[in-house]
């Protein structure tokens, strides 16, 4: 290695390790005038390039106001987890080793991480053994995945294969989804060339749960093969469709049945909470993002699908110059949409050994516990509403104006001064036609006493909201 790239990595180590000595007291985020920031860090390309020690230090000094403190331990505003240091020592690493993550011969290495971590994730998760893994993005790649493999399936019953013929001329499929599933479901459906609008879309109760007599009556109706898409974690309360319910249902029908567990699946990965993902290993296929509650860095999605058959024929890809793995190997390729991709694997692989499996249900109880917390201390508040029943880590809140007016407005309002005044960040939702303030707990080093001061903080901005009025 060269003198000067060793200086470059050792000041690049400071400037990280200064960066999260500090970013637990730093505002979450702050006003950033966007135009200036384009001026300070744009103009025209230089003609002549400038040292790497420069243009390290010139980056991080100049984007350093603009930096949302997602790392830190008051960000409730997604379901966005911080780095465990294990997980961010291993994407050094990643960065550094610089694998192409898609071919065996490429990175015998990183096959081997995620045959690995993909199969203790299967067995945290209590999916059945046999189940292929994929690493792919995040949650919406992981649902292209796994509703991409149910495709397969369902047709090739149909005696259609669709990766060879395309959707033109093919027999009919229908799709059912909750009316409140992800976006990243629909956007997945979009791509699968499903379209959005041709989706069936089941009642949901008043927490976001799928309703099973709903979903029983249309099925009775429906005599084409089925794709359902269920969720385990609604993205506003937290709930979770009756997954168990929802295949006793479709027993009689011909149904792939996906479940989109981006946040919520963690919860069959702690004691404590595992009933209320009872039935997911029924499942045919199951997406989950490792970079919200698992806390690695970006990206880091995953995909479980039970029929390994129909994953590989959905994924796989081949060319000319392409050196296949000649045996048992891995070409992790064959599991994902993409071919060329960074080393997923390695930052999974050490934040699971860094947690073990009681460390990571801990982690778990440990941001459920914190969100029960925020609800309990908000709800003291003067016109202070929780909507949501709190099972996992999603909090919902409704702010109404003393003396009555309009909440929605108020509730806005509410969460405006929240994001200005910096103490925590978070974001608001509309929740059956409700605006509402969403908290998502899900950093590994969130405290108790984080949440009390944001939780002061969100009632001090609601008290100086109803005194501006």
């Amino acid at each position: 290695m060269e003198e000067n790239t060793k200086e470059l990595l050792k000041r690049t180590c400071e400037i990280a390790s200064l960066y999260l000595e500090g970013v637990a007291d730093r505002k979450v985020a702050q006003p950033v005038d966007f135009q200036a920031l384009l001026a300070q860090l744009g103009g025209e390309l230089p003609l002549a390039g400038e040292s790497s020690l420069k243009v390290t230090e010139q980056l991080a000094s100049t984007v350093d106001p603009a930096i949302v403190a997602t790392a830190g331990p008051r960000y409730f505003g997604f379901v966005v987890g911080g780095s465990l240091p294990a997980a961010l020592a291993a994407d050094w690493l990643t960065s550094a080793w610089d694998q192409n993550g898609g071919l065996f011969v490429l990175s015998p290495a990183a096959a081997a991480v995620e045959v690995v971590a993909g199969g203790w994730l299967i067995d945290l998760f209590g999916l059945a053994k046999d189940s292929s893994v994929g690493f792919v993005t995040g949650g919406t790649m992981a649902n292209f995945t796994g509703l991409a493999a149910g495709r397969n399936a369902l047709y090739q019953k149909l005696n259609w294969n669709v990766e060879e013929r395309g959707l033109i001329g093919a027999p009919e499929l229908t799709v059912v989804t909750n009316e409140e599933s992800h976006v990243s479901v629909f956007a997945s459906l979009q791509m699968l060339g499903f379209g959005r609008e041709r989706v069936v879309k089941v009642a949901a109760d008043e927490q976001g749960r799928m309703r099973p007599a709903e979903l029983s009556r249309l099925l009775a109706e429906v005599h084409t093969p089925v794709l359902i898409c269920a969720q385990a974690g609604n993205v506003n309360t937290g709930a979770f469709d009756p997954i168990s319910e929802i295949v006793a249902c479709s027993k009689n029908h011909q149904v792939w049945l996906h479940v989109d567990g981006a946040f919520g699946l963690w919860a069959a990965a702690a004691p404590q909470y595992q009933h209320l993902a009872k039935g997911l290993e029924l499942a045919d296929s199951v997406s989950v993002d490792c970079h919200k509650w698992l806390n690695v860095p970006y990206d880091g999605g995953v995909v479980f699908v039970r029929d390994a058959a129909a994953h590989h024929a959905a994924m796989t890809l081949n060319a000319p110059y392409y050196v296949t793995a000649p045996g048992t190997e891995r070409d992790n390729s064959n599991w994902t949409p993409e071919a060329s991709r960074r080393a997923r694997g390695f930052t999974i692989y050490a934040a699971l050994r860094s947690l073990g499996r009681s460390g990571v249900a801990d982690l778990v109880d440990r941001c459920c516990r914190s969100a029960r917390l925020m609800a309990e201390l908000l709800a003291q508040g003067p016109g202070v509403e929780i909507l949501n029943d709190v099972v996992l880590n999603q909090v919902l809140v409704r702010f109404s104006p003393p003396g009555g007016g309009d909440a929605d407005a108020f509730t806005a309002d509410v969460i405006k001064r929240v994001q200005l005044d910096g103490t925590c960040w978070l974001g608001g939702t509309i929740w059956h036609g409700m605006r509402a303030m969403r908290v998502a707990v899900s950093n590994w080093s969130t405290t108790e006493k984080d949440i009390e001061l944001s939780a002061a903080a969100i009632l001090r901005c609601a008290q100086a909201a109803a005194q501006s009025r």
